[in-house]
């Protein structure tokens, strides 16, 4: 082969290096640049799962956070719930140990609920219920209730001893023809004024 020939083949060499060696600059670049392309939207993409990742775990923590405040408000009334049950049962057993003993005290506010129910009737002929420990403290007294029944409504008032009832303390009354009763026993009392009793007891147990 001639000089002449070496020498154009080498500039064709030459020249073909050199545009594969621009096609593979060109190339890499573009292979770069997809690369830098690839990895900002991978990064975007990252931080925008992590954003919602974020979202959603900020919401599940206040989620949670709320449920415990919910489930120890739930605690604090039940517990509040329960001290202030115990305390009206201490009661009840402290009245039922009074009414048991037939103590000057029980006897007299019996004797005011016999009144009071009395006079919630209008008086009248009425019958007399009371446990059967209560009937020997207040049957001797029946006329003396009855007349102040009597002064207080105007109308003319007998009470009768009826049958034994099965409560704590107080008394039921009831007209002589069965139409009207009025319970003034201490399980009604504690019943009718259990609201108001509960609030005051919160009151004293919790300072509220």
């Amino acid at each position: 082969m001639s000089s002449g020939t070496d020498k154009i083949i080498s500039s064709i060499m030459s020249e073909a290096q050199d545009k594969a060696d621009k096609i593979i600059q060109d190339a890499q670049a573009e292979v770069d640049q997809i690369n830098a392309d690839a990895t900002k939207n991978a990064e975007a993409e990252k931080n925008k799962i992590l954003e919602n990742g974020k979202k959603q775990s900020d919401m599940r923590y206040q989620q949670i956070i709320s449920e415990a405040k919910m489930n120890a408000r739930r605690a604090e009334l039940g517990a509040k719930e329960e001290i202030i049950e115990a305390a009206f049962d201490k009661a009840v057993d402290e009245l039922s140990q009074k009414a048991s003993a037939n103590d000057s005290q029980y006897v007299n506010s019996l004797v005011d609920m016999i009144k009071e129910a009395g006079i919630e009737i209008g008086g009248g002929e009425l019958i007399v219920k009371v446990k059967e420990s209560d009937a020997g403290a207040i049957n001797n007294k029946l006329s003396t209730i009855a007349s102040d029944i009597t002064a207080a409504t105007g109308v003319n008032t007998t009470l009768t001893s009826g049958d034994a009832i099965d409560v704590i303390g107080g008394a039921i009354l009831i007209t002589a023809n069965g139409d009207i009763e009025v319970n003034n026993t201490i399980e009604s009392r504690l019943d009718r004024n259990k609201k108001i009793l509960r609030s005051e007891v919160a009151s004293v147990l919790f300072n509220l």
